[in-house]
């Protein structure tokens, strides 16, 4: 076939400044894509291990916040006129109230378990941020259904549901929006505009990473990481130091009770 004097022209510069657009736009998309899929994994792992803490140490300094206001109270209706008692009492309380509350809550929830995604997960993830991202279109409407979208299929990643991923991806493909057809003048400046789009939101992905690598909870986890390379169960020993304070605290307050117990008696002897 004999070709056409149309397929022969050389290319506009407006349609070879939109090719090279378009490349840079897909290799950002796949860079945004694959720190997506880190930044899941790492707020994925960091909930895991908060979750299993608190399963294994946050009900056991829930029961021992109990005993210490126990014993704040009992002290403090010993001396009801010093007010420092009566504060130090009702401070014990509402932060046994407190974390009594949180671990009733895990206490409900299913034991947890440590977060790890498949291949296939992560290959799923990764075409759903290709596909669905909100900072790949610049239509208000079109972006505010994405954030939606991405939302559900984050939840679906922490929680290991693959059938779900596969679910909004294929929704998403098969619907009506996905329909794309433009000129090159028009193409090029939302090449352009999605570039500076995703350029953005890799940057608040780092920022977001860097925030969650120097929390509290990060800096735990890779701690006790570290110890268990080492043979260390630095979470079991955590668990053994609190039931030793329980066990302390359990003694001071049948010490008080038996204390009260005998002056009582010699008040009623008199």
């Amino acid at each position: 076939m004999t070709p056409t004097k149309e397929d022969t022209r050389p290319a506009k510069p407006e349609e070879q400044e939109l090719l090279r657009k378009r490349e840079e736009q897909t290799a950002l998309e796949s860079e945004l894509a694959e720190r997506e899929l880190r930044a899941a994994n790492l707020r994925a792992e960091l909930g895991a291990f908060e979750r299993r803490y608190l399963h294994e140490v946050g009900m056991r300094y829930a029961q021992l916040d109990e005993l210490k206001a126990q014993i704040a109270e009992r002290a403090a209706s010993g001396q009801p006129g010093t007010d420092r008692a009566q504060q130090v009492a009702r401070e014990a309380r509402a932060r046994a109230d407190e974390t009594k509350s949180a671990a009733q809550e895990e206490e409900n929830a299913p034991a947890p378990k440590s977060f790890k995604a498949t291949p296939e997960m992560k290959r799923l993830y990764r075409e759903v941020a290709k596909r669905i991202h909100p900072d790949l279109t610049s239509d208000r409407d079109e972006r505010a259904r994405r954030q939606l979208l991405m939302a559900e299929a984050n939840k679906a990643y922490e929680a290991g549901d693959e059938s779900q991923l596969n679910k909004i991806l294929n929704a998403y493909e098969a619907s009506p929006e996905t329909v794309q057809g433009e000129g090159p003048g028009a193409e090029l400046i939302r090449a352009i505009r999605r570039i500076s789009q995703v350029r953005g939101r890799i940057a608040e992905i780092e920022a977001e990473a860097e925030e969650l690598l120097r929390s509290d909870l990060y800096q735990l986890k890779s701690r006790l990481e570290e110890a268990e390379r080492h043979g260390r169960d630095v979470l079991k020993e955590m668990v053994d130091k609190v039931e030793q304070q329980i066990a302390q605290a359990k003694s001071r307050l049948e010490s008080n009770q038996d204390t009260a117990a005998m002056l009582h008696g010699r008040l009623e002897a008199r």
